[in-house]
């Protein structure tokens, strides 16, 4: 029986067809059919899981061509799909956290008169994202990869009445095609190189050389743009505009994982592109303290969470960039951060939609007794992210940074370095979320009264503790996800680094530096009272964190402003230039043809004078130059 994947992609992109060509006439079983189709696109992907299970290590791959994509001259393309073992691990998160997110939204976007239309962007996005990652060959990745684009400016620019959900979806666009700019080049190279878009053919011919180093560094670009990694990490924050639902889809399970997901795939290329893959390893490292910076003087809670992905992605971003022994880890947080960050952005969500979608944190406290179960489920990820045993993400983040000190050389010890700091800078911010959200006396504005959310909503964020609890375990202990994972990012079983210290050494260090930041963020907004405004009078560091450390500002002195002028003078030019000799041109034409018109006067006798002068003057000639 043939797997039949395509199934996977044609349910959600099924359902986003109904959903945007049908009309008002689907407004009332809309979200019902946009949460089923993602829930059966789950349960197919468990099933194939399963099947995978019972094989055999070497024979884990499940391939499908479908038809004849491209034939021209000696470029053929065929529309496949691959699912193995690193493919199964995406799908899955894809399918099983986007499911919760749906039935989230229902009663999330309960009110909202466009809700139909939200659920067949949702779905639309689930289809474009399980093509990325089940796609065969980098032309069918590119393909996905422009899809998950346009669902994600239509979703963050849902709103599109309010003025910054509308500049925020432009940014977000006009941002991500920088990076794609790099993926498409990588593809160009990759055919005149190579002449093949397959990943077999491209890994299977992939040896150092200044081209795969070249390819390198634009797949690289192309996962900064989508992965939210500097210099392009600037749509992130303002992608917050748009529904709580859509922040924890992008933020969590799908779009940002996306890069993390290209270089894991790519890892071929890497290896065999040493600087490609250092250039990997430095751009996690900026990026990871970067967000975590960020993150310490958010006041509003989506983008405190939104520069928390940020930082965790650099996390993933370094650990790919350590070779075969980071790859596993990456996916594994990559894995334990979709269930904990899709987990805290839901609760966020929660907690606006029980304060009148308030999301200035000054203006929370004292919500743990009027929202139980958010406070409970939101804790379970707090723990987690900031790496609590034996919660996921301490398994996850642990294993980061013992293979970051791992790393051969002065740079393990730096790299190891920053992602101990990046653990305590998280503990800090994040244990200020929870503060000023939970604990404390209440600062809530006069007139309002918080609720609990609803158990469509509740449900689904009680299931994501629940992975937040466990998933870690189950995925590190035995080094069962390594095991997975290494006939396809380890195939030649490469010896792992080990540290010169024991593990525990690390484990107790690390714990003892996500106390410390714990500790400093509860007595700074726990003990002390919050204020209710911003100060006024803060230091440099919380000015730049506020205005995210001048990257939209860098961005618009190195590239917009710029942009500005050289489009202006280009303008001029060719108005005082191109279009001044078009219209001269156009009137020295004109002119001639003026003076020409004047021989035509209408009189016979004039005609007929000039043609006996023409015929005088061709006999003279003929005449006078013929022999003698």
């Amino acid at each position: 029986m043939p797997p039949m994947l395509w199934v996977l992609i044609a349910l959600p992109l099924t359902g986003a067809a109904v959903l945007l060509l049908g009309g008002r006439r689907t407004d009332s079983w809309g979200h019902l059919l946009g949460c089923a189709t993602v829930l059966l696109s789950f349960g197919w992907g468990a099933w194939l899981f399963a099947d995978m299970l019972q094989r055999a290590a070497s024979d884990r791959v499940l391939h499908e061509t479908l038809f004849s994509w491209i034939r021209v001259s000696a470029l053929t393309v065929e529309f496949g799909l691959q699912l193995d073992a690193l493919s199964v691990c995406f799908v899955l998160l894809i399918t099983g956290v986007g499911a919760l997110i749906h039935l989230y939204s229902i009663g999330y976007m309960q009110d909202d008169p466009a809700r139909r239309r939200f659920f067949g962007y949702l779905n639309l996005f689930v289809a474009a994202m399980l093509l990325l990652v089940l796609a065969d060959n980098y032309l069918g990745l590119y393909f996905g990869w422009e899809g998950v684009g346009l669902a994600s400016y239509l979703l963050i620019g849902f709103w599109s009445h309010k003025p910054a959900a509308a500049t925020a979806a432009k940014k977000a666009f006009i941002v991500n095609r920088v990076g794609d700019v790099g993926l498409a080049l990588a593809l160009m190279m990759m055919f005149a190189h190579f002449g093949t878009f397959s990943y077999a053919g491209v890994f299977g011919k992939a040896a150092a050389s200044a081209t795969l180093t070249v390819i390198g560094l634009m797949l690289l670009l192309a996962a900064c743009g989508k992965s939210a990694q500097v210099p392009l990490q600037s749509w992130l924050g303002d992608a917050m505009e748009g529904p709580t639902p859509v922040s924890a889809l992008i933020h969590a399970a799908t779009m940002v994982t996306a890069g993390v997901y290209l270089i894991v795939r790519s890892d071929p290329v890497f290896d065999a592109a040493p600087v490609a893959r250092t250039a990997v390893t430095i751009v996690g490292a900026i990026t990871l303290l970067f967000g975590a910076i960020i993150g310490c003087a958010k006041d509003d809670i989506k983008k405190a969470l939104a520069a928390s992905t940020m930082s965790q992605i650099g996390y993933m971003v370094l650990a790919a960039g350590l070779g075969p022994a980071g790859y596993p880890v990456a996916i594994m947080h990559l894995l334990t951060h979709g269930f904990f960050k899709a987990g805290l952005f839901l609760g966020a969500g929660s907690v606006m939609h029980g304060m009148n979608d308030e999301t200035d944190m000054r203006r929370y406290g004292g919500l743990r007794s009027a929202m139980p179960i958010t406070f409970a489920t939101f804790g379970l990820g707090y723990l987690a992210i900031i790496g609590i045993p034996p919660l996921a993400g301490f398994f996850s983040k642990d294993a980061i940074i013992e293979t970051a000190f791992a790393a051969a050389g002065a740079g393990g010890v730096a790299l190891g370095t920053v992602t101990l700091v990046g653990a305590g800078i998280t503990a800090f911010y994040m244990t200020r979320v929870m503060v000023m959200t939970f604990l404390g006396e209440p600062r809530w504005k006069p007139g309002t009264h918080p609720r609990e959310s609803p158990v469509v909503m509740t449900a689904p964020m009680i299931m994501l503790a629940f992975g937040s609890l466990g998933g870690g375990a189950a995925l590190a202990i035995g080094g069962t996800l390594t095991r997975w994972l290494q006939p396809v990012t380890n195939p030649a079983g490469s010896a792992e680094p080990h540290l010169d210290a024991p593990g525990w050494v690390l484990t107790v260090l690390t714990l003892a530096v996500v106390a410390a930041g714990a500790a400093i963020g509860y007595r700074s907004y726990a003990i002390r009272p919050v204020k209710t405004v911003a100060s006024e009078w803060v230091s440099a560091a919380v000015v730049a964190a506020r205005r995210d450390l001048f990257g939209d500002s860098l961005n618009e002195a190195a590239f917009m402003r710029p942009g500005q002028r050289l489009s202006r003078n280009l303008v001029d030019v060719e108005r005082s230039r191109i279009d001044a000799a078009v219209e001269g041109l156009a009137l020295l034409v004109g002119a001639g043809s003026t003076q020409i018109r004047r021989i035509q006067t209408g009189f016979a006798r004039s005609y007929a004078l000039a043609i006996f002068l023409g015929a005088t003057g061709l006999l003279v000639s003929f005449f006078a130059g013929s022999p003698s």
